[in-house]
């Protein structure tokens, strides 16, 4: 079934620059996929963490949203604070406003605000799709980022929370 809005979480200036593990892929699943959310009328909404004293602080180069996959006039841009894009965002608000129940689900960090993001959307009862190949981070502390984007993808979310989809997949559902 046809998605009703892509949500894009974090994928900004700071965290490209520092060289996530599948920069050019990821960056390339998600403009193949906003490129066809765009052509086939299903909304991008994107999530911008903010966070003072960081890298993320609102309104420094770091914050903006990656330039790769920067929003279209008129998408909408939800300021976080949290991990989740729900808490105290309106974007569970907006998506209800909308009708939304299926959800494309992408973004930066895999183990964080993507993680738990995915959760609180399974507990507000949309249905989930994480592209394939959909999110990204960085080697953490003993984890290597490979292993953390397989365990989450394969282990955490697939056919419990969500469902991990292959790109070619999502681009025929949004083709409606």
């Amino acid at each position: 079934m046809k998605p009703d809005a892509m949500i894009v979480i974090d994928v900004q200036t700071a965290l490209i620059e520092a060289h996530p593990y599948r920069e050019e892929a990821f960056l390339g699943t998600l403009q193949t996929l906003l490129t066809a959310c765009r052509r086939h009328g299903v909304p991008v909404i994107y999530i911008q963490h903010e966070e003072a004293g960081s890298e993320l602080e609102h309104g420094t180069a770091g914050w903006r949203i990656a330039q790769a996959v920067a929003p279209a006039p008129g998408e909408k841009v939800f300021a976080k604070r949290f991990n989740s894009s729900f808490r105290q965002t309106g974007l569970h608000e907006h998506l209800q406003s909308m009708g939304a129940k299926r959800l494309i689900l992408c973004g930066m960090q895999t183990e964080y605000c993507v993680d738990t993001t995915v959760k609180v959307a399974f507990e507000l009862g949309y249905e989930v799709s994480v592209p394939e190949g959909g999110t990204d981070t960085f080697d953490n502390g003993s984890f290597k980022a490979e292993d953390l984007l397989a365990y989450y993808q394969r282990r955490i979310w697939h056919n419990e929370l969500a469902t991990v989809t292959p790109v070619e997949t999502l681009l025929l559902a949004i083709e409606g």
